[in-house]
């Protein structure tokens, strides 16, 4: 053993349950209760876990950047760059549009196939921590206390239940576990399947969220860390031996991936970075801490915001000393454990300080952290932890207190149980707390009355804006009404220009609107016509005052001797073209611009009109 790695022993004849023993450490460990029990009883609580975050899904509704996705599903073919190569503020997530766009294809804009997407991919992620663990520590009894830990820790729900963080978080959480597992096993067996298992799931991974980078490197970790508490040296060396074809295939990928997504995305600077101390304390003592006890136990929520983790002070500082406690026990306990918790501390930090960094700034609010859907993963690796302290060699007691140590590990396991039904039990009520919270949706009640009322709508409808609490200003034009209810809207139903005017209620229902007079057509030069309109070029038609860059509705009374085309436009700001049919009639344009007149041309050819006086300002309907 020149390398300073122990030849893993080869598979021995398969023995009674009862008499069976687990590879690990170079050595044969008994295991106390049959893995076939252990496996069960693990996918029982997998189960179970499922019953509740179905539940909480099922409370919960399309919320802000899932009405992103369903949008694009809606106006995008699947293979079109203009869905695949998006750049989501930042994000380069193909696979999520792709999963978003078969979801709203088979049934537009009904919740239950978002559903149905969060349980499979949480029950994907599970099992593959189960996997993990098992690599890691062996299919023993001790590892179900680590897998309760991810299955019902809060730390990763708000991340579950909002669909569009899911389709990044929980495709990242499986990654994590799964390319873990393999290059433990990897460097264990030397099997290659395992480098090509890894490779696979980690292109995967990217593909869905590019915070998936960091996939290998904990997976190296976890490989390193693994012989590290066996009583190895030379680890890392030794590792990156025995992983190579796992190392150097992800390090291809990542270098592939890394053009594509430079080439994709805006990586402009963010933030200013003044108060990234202020946020990265805030996600670990109010977020991450607290909810690895179980907490946060409250949370707040200011509509139409997602809510965040509000701890009393004192839980807040409960929380810290469990947290030391357990890493003082663990020390104490276990060999060569302070890797492990070292290298935890490190990435709980690593996986906060880039979202620091990006929204760093004076208009940032600390609460964004405490939201914590961008800290999910941390329960994967407090899990991987877990195993690691599991796997590490017991002290060795001190022949004169024999006595006292053996009936410290007597304790061991009735304490275990006791923490791991305390930590569930608080984990319950953060989840029902979180769930009643989350299951206030505005979105809910707007989307079900607006899909009903297009049904019944026979005339199109000048393009607005959906309301601040379903998707906000700030997303513009993405909160365009076409845009977010593409998937449910017949062609046609929006347009520049209508000729009865309606407008979207803030509960979704569709009612006759009215223009405000902002600014209004003068009365024309001539008496009979005010101002007549005949060829394509166009005729300025005075305001009563300037109008600021913006989007508008302009009210056009004309008299038409045929039907035809107009074009209508500000005086600074792209014309569109408008239907006239003949007689007398009123049209409402959707003009976006600036300036102090309108300008109107024909154009279809021989067409003239008259246009007199009318509004030019907000449509608006009474509430």
């Amino acid at each position: 053993m020149t390398d300073g790695v122990r030849t893993i022993e080869r598979a021995r004849p398969v023995e009674p349950v009862s008499q069976r023993s687990f590879p690990l450490r170079g050595r044969s460990v008994p295991i106390a209760a049959g893995p076939h029990a252990v496996i069960l009883v693990a996918c029982c609580l997998v189960v179970a876990q499922l019953a509740l975050r179905g539940w909480i899904a099922g409370r919960g509704y399309f919320y802000w950047d899932d009405l992103v996705l369903v949008g694009r599903a809606g106006r995008y073919e699947l293979l079109s760059a203009d869905l695949l190569l998006y750049d989501h503020d930042g994000h380069f997530m193909p696979l999520a549009f792709v999963t978003a766009w078969v979801v709203t294809r088979a049934a537009p804009l009904a919740w239950a196939g978002p559903v149905i997407t969060l349980i499979v991919l949480q029950l994907a992620a599970s099992l593959a921590v189960l996997r993990m663990l098992i690599a890691v520590a062996g299919p023993r009894r001790a590892i179900l206390a680590p897998f309760v830990l991810y299955l019902a820790c809060p730390l990763t729900l708000p991340a579950f239940a909002w669909w569009s963080a899911a389709l990044n978080a929980l495709p990242l959480q499986f990654a994590l576990a799964w390319v873990a597992g393999d290059a433990v096993l990897l460097v264990r067996t030397g099997r290659r399947r395992y480098a090509v298992s890894g490779i696979v799931v980690l292109v995967v991974a990217l593909l869905f969220f590019e915070k998936s980078v960091v996939v290998p490197f904990v997976a190296f970790a976890a490989a390193a860390l693994t012989h590290h508490v066996d009583g190895h040296r030379g680890v890392v060396g030794a590792v990156a031996r025995r992983g190579a074809p796992l190392w150097i295939g992800s390090g291809v990928v990542l270098a592939a991936w890394l053009g594509v997504y430079l080439s994709v995305v805006d990586v402009g600077a963010h933030g200013g970075g003044h108060d990234v101390g202020e946020l990265l304390r805030s996600a670990t003592s109010l977020g991450v801490v607290p909810a690895l006890s179980g907490g946060p136990w409250v949370w707040e929520r200011w509509l139409p915001a997602t809510p965040w983790a509000a701890p009393p002070g004192w839980a807040v500082a409960a929380a810290w000393v469990v947290l030391g406690a357990l890493a003082v026990i663990a020390l104490s306990a276990r060999r060569r454990v302070a890797a492990v918790l070292v290298t935890v501390a490190v990435y709980v930090v690593v996986a906060q300080l880039p979202l620091a960094l990006i929204r760093s700034g004076p208009h940032t609010a600390t609460e964004i952290m405490q939201s914590l859907r961008y800290l999910a993963d941390v329960a994967v690796v407090m899990a991987l932890a877990g195993a690691l302290v599991l796997r590490a060699r017991p002290r060795e007691s001190n022949p004169r207190c024999s006595s006292a140590w053996a009936g410290r590990r007597r304790m061991a396991a009735p304490a275990l149980v006791g923490l791991t039904v305390v930590f569930v039990v608080s984990s319950l009520w953060s989840s029902a707390m979180f769930a009643r919270s989350w299951a206030v949706s505005p979105t809910r009640t707007y989307l079900t009355n607006v899909t009903a009322a297009l049904g019944a709508q026979d005339t199109p409808m000048l393009e607005q804006e959906v309301p601040w609490e379903v998707l906000a200003p700030y997303a513009y034009p993405r909160n365009l009404a076409d845009r977010v209810l593409a998937p449910v809207a017949r062609p046609g139903a929006f347009a520049d220009s209508t000729p009865r005017l309606r407008m979207i209620t803030d509960t979704g229902e569709i009612v006759d609107a009215v223009v405000w007079w902002n600014r209004h057509i003068r009365p024309g030069p001539d008496p009979a016509c005010d101002y007549r309109i005949a060829g394509s070029t166009p005729a300025e038609l005075p305001l009563d005052g300037p109008m600021l860059d913006n989007n508008w509705t302009a009210q056009l009374n004309y008299l038409a001797d045929r039907d035809g085309h107009i074009t209508v436009g500000l005086e600074h700001g792209r014309p569109v073209v408008v239907p006239v049919e003949a007689g007398v009639h009123t049209v409402y344009v959707r003009v976006v611009g600036g300036g102090s007149s309108l300008r109107i041309g024909s154009y279809t050819t021989g067409l003239a009109l008259c246009i007199g006086v009318g509004p030019v300002g907000v449509a608006s309907y009474d509430y």
